[in-house]
């Protein structure tokens, strides 16, 4: 038998026989990662869904639990009749029996119609489409400047661990992860914006703008100097915890066997830091990043209600006040929502950053 009628032949390792050379043999294991990365992708869909029904189960029975008459606080206290308060019961659907509001919510929820908001008589979809900028801009400027602010501070103190610059970013961090984000914004308002001492006040004390109609440029450095303050309040928290994450997981590497290969081959010790140690401890600080971008949509609730910013934050504080139902259920869901879809991305996209996931 010639070389050239001989069949291309390879030992196959796991049956002990052969199995055909070539591209197809080079696709077999890679196939195979694929469909288990699929089938991991499809089972974290499955769960978000789930996770995502029981937050529509949730949100309409946990805010039912408020023991307030919500058609009373429409009324504000005014003396209203029976026949009246009956008829605002029927116009909101609240003189239906329990398991019928749900099966209605729950079938028009699906579909994007929370209903109609008890307080503002406008569709909640549209008051929340009508806040969620304002939110955007304050915390997805925030979350921007912390992120990037706390990878580098936790890159730097965990490479130089235990210097005095490590020890007082650590310790400034953890004094600021440890402080409420609404005390902290007071604070604020009391010295930089109302002023104290010789302090003047430099900023304003809450709300998007100055209200006064300029537009252009001028109204841009009008919502810029809105911002500052509760900018400053959100980045002060959340790159405390940002820097904390980073820190440890770089300060795990450290010890690491490739990284002492890397220095036995010369590289300079800023190039082992950049290119070996910090993309493999950068992966506690990705899934964080996605944690912390579910919350880009759902606000800081008191936060914004301390600024008075127009944002969901806000909009949830004065919905819930009354209680307006409709809309406490449907920014609940955009809230939850948010964060589930920020965490299944991660999971998503967890396993092409470490293969060892999802296997």
């Amino acid at each position: 038998m010639t070389a050239d009628s001989t069949p291309a032949l390879v030992q196959n390792a796991d049956t002990d026989g052969p199995a055909p050379a070539g591209p197809s043999a080079d696709r077999g294991p890679r196939a195979r990662n694929t469909k288990a990365y699929l089938q991991y992708v499809a089972a974290k869909i499955a769960g978000a869904a789930v996770s995502l029904f029981a937050v529509l189960v949730t949100s309409f029975f946990l805010f039912r639990l408020i023991p307030s008459d919500p058609v009373k606080q429409m009324t504000g206290g005014r003396p209203v009749s029976a026949e009246q308060l009956q008829s605002l019961r029927r116009q909101f659907g609240l003189d239906q029996p329990m398991w019928q509001q749900f099966t209605s919510y729950v079938g028009d929820a699906l579909t994007g119609d929370f209903g109609l908001s008890f307080q503002f008589h406008a569709p909640v979809i549209d008051k929340i489409t009508e806040a969620l900028p304002a939110t955007l801009l304050l915390t997805g400027t925030s979350y921007v400047l912390y992120t990037a602010l706390g990878i580098w501070l936790g890159t730097r103190t965990a490479w130089r661990n235990g210097s005095l610059s490590d020890r007082f970013n650590t310790a400034f961090a953890l004094t600021l992860y440890s402080v409420p984000a609404f005390w902290l914004g007071l604070l604020l308002i009391i010295v930089f914006a109302v002023g104290i001492g010789p302090i003047p006040g430099l900023f304003p004390t809450g709300g998007l703008d100055s209200g006064t109609g300029e537009t252009g440029f001028a109204h841009v450095l009008d919502v810029a100097h809105h911002l500052v303050l509760p900018v400053i309040t959100l980045v002060s928290v959340g790159y405390a915890q940002t820097l904390l994450v980073m820190r440890s997981s770089l300060l795990d590497e450290m010890g690491s066997d490739y990284l002492t290969t890397a220095r036995a081959k010369g590289l300079r010790d800023d190039v082992v830091r950049r290119k070996h140690a910090v993309p493999n401890a950068m992966l506690p600080t990705f899934t964080l990043m996605f944690v912390n971008l579910g919350h880009v949509v759902a606000g800081q609730i008191l936060v914004e209600t301390v600024f008075s910013w127009p944002g969901l934050g806000g909009l949830f504080y004065e919905a819930l006040s009354v209680p307006d139902l409709p809309l406490v259920q449907g920014l609940f869901f955009v809230f939850a929502t948010a964060v589930i879809l920020a965490n299944t991305l991660a999971d998503v996209l967890y396993p092409l950053l470490d293969p060892r996931v999802g296997r």
